[in-house]
């Protein structure tokens, strides 16, 4: 066991997006622009919701948890990244590697929970409004948030256990630009397929499990919807459709990567970076579009914001006008 540990790499090198000194300076100014978008677009949804009472239903409260998920979503790897283009070698140290491990799978999965609370707020919204109060009351909606991260956690537990206790003994090259599971995997000295078989069948499950659940929730709203007035079915078709799009983006490239977990793309990468990166951009977007409450929402914390900053602004400038009154007269 001690020559084992001995032996154990303590760093991995992470070959990152590419390797032409032009496109990582390009990326290095691209990713850092977006990533203080997710960042502050998500906040603002946060900070919208929390400061407006009229927001403080189920529905803006998963948003908004939404949106935090997003936000760490984009952080596990992102900031890492920005700084690994205009810096050599790319390393990441073991425990690093495990944690970005854990913190992915975390949000991811939680995520995937959470959108299946949201898609089931939706079914009660538009198929028994007249229950909606009732059935999605304040402690039934923090209930489904509080799951959704604990299933989450419970989720990346399970695939660390079977990960971190591996032996990593000689290579140590990851291609891509985080700590990719199905990669890292691979590069254990010793037969892994007992684990390959584990993480598929775990990531499989929950990804396979809240897929069905998304489109079963849909496919019964579609139905209920249709037998009533085209007015209902406009108004639940455009709700659908902000839904479908966020899950498209979401399980998408997850499905795509995970159909061949232990074959290494090209396009991996790409949707790598599209579900880490410009997922969490679009969410805030097509949620806050297309919702009128909560750009009246967002308006009237602007009117806010700025009356306060004229209050201020007027304070400050009377006090500097009266410490310069009593100044001069005092001389």
């Amino acid at each position: 066991m001690n020559q084992e540990n001995k032996s154990r790499v303590a760093e991995f090198v992470l070959l990152g997006l590419s390797s032409s000194y032009e496109l990582q300076y390009f990326f290095f100014m691209l990713f850092n622009f977006l990533y203080i978008i997710i960042v502050l677009g998500n906040l603002l949804i946060v900070l919208t919701v929390i400061s407006e009472p009229a927001l403080h239903t189920p529905m803006y409260i998963m948003l908004s948890n939404l949106s935090i998920l997003d936000v760490f979503l984009a952080t596990y790897a992102t900031p890492k990244m920005i700084h690994d283009f205009l810096h050599e070698p790319k390393t990441i140290s073991f425990e690093g590697c495990m944690a970005q491990i854990f913190l992915l799978h975390v949000f991811a999965g939680g995520e995937m929970v959470l959108l299946v609370a949201m898609a089931y707020d939706r079914y009660v919204a538009i198929c028994k409004p007249l229950h909606y109060a009732t059935i999605m009351n304040l402690c039934k909606c923090t209930g489904l948030v509080v799951g959704s991260w604990v299933i989450g956690v419970m989720h990346s537990l399970s695939q660390l256990a079977f990960t971190v206790n591996l032996p990593f003994c000689g290579p140590n090259v990851v291609n891509s630009y985080y700590c990719d599971l199905t990669l890292v995997i691979k590069l254990a000295c010793t037969d892994t397929y007992v684990p390959e078989v584990l993480m598929l069948l775990d990531s499989g499950l929950m990804g396979v499990a809240s897929f069905l659940l998304l489109l079963v929730s849909y496919t019964v709203i579609l139905v209920t919807v249709q037998r009533r007035s085209s007015t209902d079915m406009t108004k639940a078709h455009s709700t659908l459709t902000a839904h479908i799009i966020v899950v498209t983006l979401f399980f998408g490239p997850c499905i795509f990567i995970y159909a061949w977990p232990f074959s290494n793309f090209p396009v991996d990468k790409v949707l790598s970076v599209f579900s880490t990166v410009f997922t969490p951009i679009l969410n805030p977007i097509i949620y806050t579009l297309r919702n009128k409450e909560v750009k009246l929402a967002m308006h009237k914390l602007k009117t806010r914001y700025m009356k306060n900053y004229q209050i201020n602004a007027v304070l400050t400038s009377g006090t500097f006008l009266s410490v310069s009154f009593f100044s001069f007269y005092s001389n």
